[in-house]
């Protein structure tokens, strides 16, 4: 008996799954772990996997946006009626007018299967060329990447002539290979595409959670500037005899983990007719990536060491460049913290990442003048600022933690008890 294969729900904020490319074609014997297409979400590029043994006998979108559980293929035994599978299927769904006209206002948790299909429902193909992706296995691309490689140029000898491993391998050995830059070298943005270009769904998400967050919860912001002198030199001290190699932002962490275990408050989540005051403290780091920006969370942060939460950032931060991270190291986040200390910006205010009631912003340290016991000497000092919900952390609440972190910022040694 045939089954039908839907997009599936691979995030806990994805309603829509972009198909960057079918790696099997109608007609094709499937057996289970058989990869069917690769699947762009709002954080990651996936690989659909079949489970299902059979025969592929159609493919519904051949590439581009797919509503979370819409209809993308069909498996099951060669020479059954696929019209009247698909017939059947969408006469049991719920019609889109009609969902529409229930619905005028829609609710970002409604199902999909409430929205209105996309136009038209099964798009022909797109040719590689005018869609300009190409067919490549994470793996080949990452090594590409790293080869600084134009991997269109690359012969692929997997299904559908889809690029893996062994055909970069061949390539750079073949000694064929050119760098993608080499003509674009003084400006570094071979890549670049000008003018209009399709919005990813990561970006699409940002867009919709941030604009929610700006303009449903009262932001007021709090900025405090640190002296940073000594955890200049607790940092040097760590590092000194140290493989791993602590940074200013794993100490902020860590800073901050200490804070809100003082002030539940701030580690807190507003729900419309509750309040929810979190027991664990998951701190979300921003990453910036390609498409975006990801959020990957330190778990249970005031409960770990400064060399576990550097090893926790760095693995993570190299999966969520990589598109590689699990929905479970993307979410649960109480507090986030956002850090352009690296690009020289010295201060800024950050958007709240729901479901977090407050954001941290954190600048550059800064060398200048400063008055320590009435002389006027060289110092270093850093900028935060503290983004609140009002609806749920007060004026008072938001300046008594930042009171905590600077305390923590500035006697770092009090983290290592």
């Amino acid at each position: 008996m045939a089954e039908i294969i839907r997009m599936p729900r691979l995030s806990d904020t994805m309603e829509e799954g972009n198909i960057i490319g079918w790696l099997k074609k109608v007609g094709d014997v499937l057996k289970p772990g058989d990869v069917l297409a690769e699947v762009e979400t709002d954080k990651a590029t996936m690989e659909l996997e079949n489970f299902i043994e059979g025969t592929l006998l159609h493919i519904g979108v051949s590439e581009g946006s797919v509503p979370v559980d819409s209809i993308i293929a069909i498996i099951g035994e060669k020479g059954e009626d696929v019209e009247a599978i698909l017939k059947e299927a969408k006469a049991s769904e719920p019609q889109p007018e009609e969902a529409v006209e229930s619905t005028p206002t829609p609710s970002s948790t409604a199902p999909a299967t409430e929205k209105p299909a996309p136009k038209p429902s099964t798009p022909a193909p797109i040719p590689a060329a005018s869609s300009g992706r190409v067919l490549a296995s994470p793996l080949a691309k990452k090594m590409a990447e790293e080869a600084n490689l134009d991997i269109s140029r690359i012969p692929g000898s997997g299904d559908g002539g889809r690029v893996i491993k062994k055909d970069v391998e061949a390539y750079l050995n073949s000694g064929q290979s050119t760098s993608r830059s080499v003509q674009y070298e003084s400006t570094g943005l071979a890549d670049f595409e000008y003018g209009d270009v399709a919005v990813s769904q990561m970006r699409k998400t940002i867009a919709r959670r941030l604009g929610e967050s700006k303009f449903d919860a009262p932001h007021f912001y709090l900025t405090m500037e640190m002296d940073m002198d000594n955890a200049i030199a607790a940092r040097k001290m760590l590092n000194a005899d140290e493989e791993q190699r602590i940074s200013y932002n794993d100490i902020v962490v860590k800073a901050c983990a200490s804070a809100l275990r003082k002030h539940p408050k701030i580690n807190s989540s507003w729900n419309g007719d509750t309040m929810t005051y979190h027991k664990d403290i998951n701190i979300g780091v921003a990453v910036a990536v390609d498409d975006g920006l990801l959020v990957p969370v330190i778990k249970n942060a005031d409960a770990k060491s400064l060399n576990a939460i550097y090893t926790d950032i760095r693995d993570l931060a190299g999966k969520a460049k990589n598109k590689k991270l699990g929905l479970d190291e993307m979410s649960g986040n109480t507090f986030t913290i956002s850090n352009l200390g690296m690009f020289g910006i010295t201060e800024f205010t950050a958007i709240i990442n729901p479901p977090d009631s407050c954001i941290l912003a954190v600048g550059t340290i800064v060398q200048k003048p400063v008055v320590k016991d009435g002389n006027i000497v060289v110092g270093n000092t850093m900028k935060v600022t503290l983004s609140c919900d009002h609806r749920i952390v007060d004026g008072a609440t938001g300046a008594a933690f930042l009171q905590t972190l600077k305390e923590y910022m500035e006697h770092p040694m009090k983290l290592l008890r």
